[in-house]
């Protein structure tokens, strides 16, 4: 693994954690298909969340917050409609997609962020 699919793995790990200990429950981790990957398929309640991790290191170009195009945001929403029709339909609490940025400073503690519903 290189140095930047191992950023993402140790911030996706953050992530995770982070939805678990909002109450969320991973089901699914990397789920990948022809038409792209979801990083994080989480329940919350009777609600179905695709979540995207952006992991930065401080200084970079961008705050993963806002990694999140308009284009993201379609293919985002096409991932979920693909997950949805392979795992039995929408649940009744709907889908939402939701988003996890990691920052990691170049000393101390990573700070995360999640946003709900951005797409």
């Amino acid at each position: 693994m290189n140095a930047r699919g191992a950023l993402g793995r140790y911030g996706e790990d953050l992530a995770a954690r982070l939805l678990t200990d909002a109450g969320m429950s991973v089901l699914e981790r990397n789920w990948r298909c022809g038409a792209g990957e979801i990083d994080i398929v989480a329940k919350d309640g009777d609600a179905l969340v695709i979540c995207e991790v952006k992991t930065r290191r401080a200084g970079a170009f961008e705050h993963p917050m806002a990694a999140v195009t308009p284009v993201k945001a379609d293919r985002l929403r096409r991932l979920a409609e693909l997950w949805v029709a392979g795992h039995g339909g929408p649940p009744p609490g709907g889908v939402r997609i939701d988003l996890v940025g990691v920052v990691l400073p170049r000393r101390g503690a990573p700070v995360a962020e999640h946003a709900r519903g951005v797409a």
